[in-house]
């Protein structure tokens, strides 16, 4: 089971590393990190780099296609490469799915048209723009369609659980996480827009050029 994940330039590190660590448990699967051109990008502060073994017309059928999201996103909303290779991927995949922003390029090649969708909650309005149906859900399915969206950075992970559990069955993904050990449990409750007070969602909204 091939499993493709796009980077590109200014992607967010863990919309990328922690679907990988759930899917890459999958068995039979091989995750390949692809892009325009093969090399290493780098994350949006600029501090880690991820290197892509794979041109994006180097795997053209993946059964499993995970897009990212980060700021790299914005300059690639009219990238027909990149938007093409989604709607030839979409063709064949089993599952198509995103992380936080990522979610606007599904939307940009037509993907999620008429459909509720998700994303970082400081891009939901952007993905009206392009014909989706925001909500602000963590994980957003389309069994109909095989497409998955999931909310920003580590919503990505229950995405991914989701979709072993859909590929495999709930018991593997069960084991998965306990494998990972994946059991949120944080010093403070201020992870959603719900539960954040205006001034720390004021502070985010600020500074959103570095913490989202």
């Amino acid at each position: 089971m091939k499993i493709a994940i796009p980077i590109f330039d200014r992607f967010t590190a863990l919309d990328a590393v922690g679907p990988y660590e759930v899917l890459s448990r999958l068995p039979g699967a091989t995750v390949h990190f692809l892009a325009a051109e093969p090399g290493p990008k780098r994350t949006e502060t600029g501090m880690l780099a991820l290197t892509a073994d794979l041109a994006l017309d180097e795997l053209t059928s993946p059964e499993i296609v995970v897009v990212p999201g980060g700021f790299g996103t914005r300059e690639l909303m009219g990238d027909e490469q990149i938007l093409d290779w989604l709607r030839r991927a979409h063709e064949t995949s089993g599952w198509t799915t995103s992380v936080c922003t990522g979610s606007l390029l599904l939307a940009a090649a037509g993907l999620l048209d008429g459909l509720e969708a998700t994303t970082h909650w400081l891009a939901l309005d952007a993905l009206r723009e392009y014909g989706a149906r925001p909500v602000e859900r963590r994980v957003v399915e389309h069994p109909e369609a095989r497409i998955i969206t999931s909310a920003g950075v580590s919503a990505g992970i229950d995405m991914a659980l989701t979709l072993a559990a859909r590929i495999a069955g709930d018991e593997l993904a069960r084991a998965i996480q306990l494998g990972i050990e994946y059991d949120p449990e944080p010093p403070f409750d201020s992870g959603s827009t719900a539960k954040a007070t205006p001034e720390i969602i004021a502070l985010v909204r600020g500074a959103s050029g570095r913490l989202a």
